[in-house]
């Protein structure tokens, strides 16, 4: 189990760094820009060239069954299920098969709302409480799929 982090906009890095930490997992931080992360030989920084989807091909191309993908992007969270990984949104909350066609909908309403300008701003801010229950529901994840029988 190796787990993967969408890192232009991830707010939880550190949160995955501590989990990663208990469980002894390689953890790839992917970004299209340079990054600091921590130093230890279980995390990989990867960056990509710039461009839409670059770090996103190349996380999706790499996840395998019983990985954990960190994204909030939701057609990567689609490709990462569909190569048999695990999907999580920063806010905690888990991309499923059954969940993930409805959130890729949603995602297209909203886009073509925001296009026609009826709706205007973005999420709310990610505050302490959206940590918490990130670093939850991650730590829950792994748990549990380490516990599968293989």
């Amino acid at each position: 189990m190796e787990i993967f982090i969408d890192a232009d906009a991830c707010p939880v890095k550190d949160e995955v760094y501590k989990v990663a930490q208990r469980y002894g997992l390689k953890t790839w931080v992917v970004a299209n820009s340079f990054m600091l992360v921590p130093a230890s030989p279980r995390i990989e920084r990867v960056i990509v060239d710039a461009g839409p989807d670059v770090a996103d091909d190349w996380i999706a191309e790499r996840a395998q069954p019983g990985d954990v993908v960190v994204t909030s992007d939701i057609p990567l969270a689609d490709r990462a299920l569909k190569a048999g990984a695990l999907a999580l949104g920063p806010n905690g909350r888990a991309f499923t098969v059954d969940s993930i066609g409805s959130a890729l909908a949603q995602r297209a309403l909203m886009e073509q709302l925001r296009s026609t300008g009826d709706i205007m701003g973005g999420p709310k801010p990610f505050d302490r409480r959206d940590r918490s229950q990130f670093l939850q529901a991650l730590d829950e994840m792994v748990s549990r799929a380490r516990r599968r029988p293989r």
